[in-house]
């Protein structure tokens, strides 16, 4: 059996992490964006929790939160979308293939995406850049995963949302299919639904 190795945010969550940036605009008021814009960009706080140098907590209230955990599940629970065709593609296909996530996520956020949305029983590998330390497109996560699960790039499908980290997989030998909510131009196989994906590899 080959194996499906999902990105989580643009595929199996419609929405990218770019969405927090406005969730945590719209939580502070005008008089703190140039403040909250400099952690963003300039200190890239957001790169840092999902490298794992600093914990879900430590981002959130270095943001200004004074209740992290309550916004870590507020933004979870009610500004983020799972894509419901995923389950249905999953259990439909779960007689042909194996699944895996590879996430750039902060860990903590991880690990309540899944519970939340009641994932873990489909995703039973999961490689997260806040545990692992390295993040998409750098091909060291996608190494990191074959030598996890022992699987060979033979063995793999890897489904994205990104381009540039589809060509990584690429690189190492991994079938790639963008999962394409954004209109990105590319070259190779693509889908824009789950129900597109099923038909493609059923």
């Amino acid at each position: 059996m080959k194996t499906i190795i999902f990105d989580m945010y643009g595929v199996i969550i419609k929405e990218s992490k770019g969405n927090f940036i406005p969730y945590t605009q719209n939580h502070f008021p005008k008089s703190e964006h140039e403040r909250l814009k400099k952690l963003f960009v300039q200190d890239n706080l957001f790169t840092k929790a999902g490298n794992g140098e600093i914990t879900s907590d430590e981002f959130l209230m270095t943001l200004g939160y004074d209740n992290p955990q309550f916004h870590m599940r507020d933004y979870i629970e009610n500004y983020l979308t799972m894509d419901e065709e995923f389950y249905t593609f999953a259990e439909n296909m779960k007689d042909k293939y194996k699944y895996a996530l590879l996430s750039n996520d902060v860990s903590d956020w991880s690990k309540y995406i899944t519970e939340f949305y009641k994932l873990n029983e489909y995703l039973p590998i999961k490689i997260v850049s806040a545990d692992v330390h390295c993040r998409k497109p750098d091909v060291k996560i996608f190494e990191i995963l074959l030598e996890c699960s022992g699987l060979s790039t033979d063995d793999c499908i890897f489904i994205d949302n990104s381009v540039e980290n589809l060509r990584s997989a690429s690189r190492i030998g991994m079938d790639t299919i963008l999962f394409n909510r954004d209109n990105e131009a590319y070259d190779g196989k693509m889908v824009y639904t789950f129900n597109e994906l099923y038909h493609i590899l059923r």
